[in-house]
C-alpha cells in the first residue's frame, strides 16, 4: 500500500512533512523525478501506448480514489481527464480487444507499476502532486490512442515528445 500526503493545495517551494515525520523534496523536485523516471523506463523498455494506458489508467484511479477520500474540494484538472487535443481518428476496423490484451506484456507493465508505486513512496509525494503527473501522462496516452485505425497501432512505441 502506498502511503501519501494528502493536500490538495501545497506550497511547493518548501519542504514540509510527510505524514510519518520525514522530510521530503518539495512538490515540484518530486514531480520532476515521478516525470523523469517515467520518461526514461518507458523509452528504455519500448514500451507500447496499450500498455502505458493500462498502468496509468490503474494509478489515475487509484490516486484519484484516495483523493476523494480525503477532500470534496478536487480542482477539475485533477477531478477529469483532460480533452484531448485532437480530433479521433474514425476507423472502419473491426478487432478483437480481448485478443489485443491478451498480447500486452505483464512483466513490462509490473515493472512500471512498481516504479510508481517506489517513487511516489520515495518522494512521499502528495496525492494531488502524483495525480497531475499522472494525469499529464493520462492525457498523452489518451490522445495517442485516439489516432490508433488498427490493433497493430495499439502495440506501436509511446511517442514521448521532448518537451514533456
Amino acid at each position: 500500500m502506498v502511503t501519501l500526503r494528502t493536500s490538495v493545495h501545497a506550497d511547493s517551494a518548501k519542504s514540509t512533512k510527510s505524514v510519518n515525520g520525514g522530510n521530503h523534496m518539495s512538490g515540484t523536485d518530486s514531480m520532476v523525478t515521478l516525470q523523469e523516471r517515467l520518461v526514461n523506463l518507458i523509452n528504455q523498455l519500448n514500451m507500447p501506448v496499450l500498455e502505458t494506458s493500462l498502468v496509468i489508467s490503474r494509478w489515475t484511479k487509484r490516486l484519484l480514489r484516495q483523493l476523494q477520500e480525503h477532500s470534496d474540494n478536487i480542482p477539475e484538472n485533477l477531478l477529469h481527464p483532460w480533452p484531448l487535443d485532437v480530433t479521433p481518428v474514425e476507423s472502419d476496423s473491426n478487432f478483437d480487444i480481448e485478443k489485443a490484451l491478451s498480447l500486452v506484456d505483464s512483466d513490462r507493465m509490473d515493472i512500471l507499476d512498481t516504479l510508481i508505486r517506489v517513487t511516489l513512496e520515495e518522494e512521499q509525494m502528495l496525492v494531488s502532486d502524483a495525480l497531475g503527473v499522472i494525469r499529464s501522462w493520462e492525457h498523452l496516452v489518451r490522445n495517442q490512442l485516439s489516432q490508433a485505425a488498427g490493433p497493430g497501432q495499439l502495440f506501436s512505441p509511446t511517442d514521448i515528445p521532448e518537451d514533456f
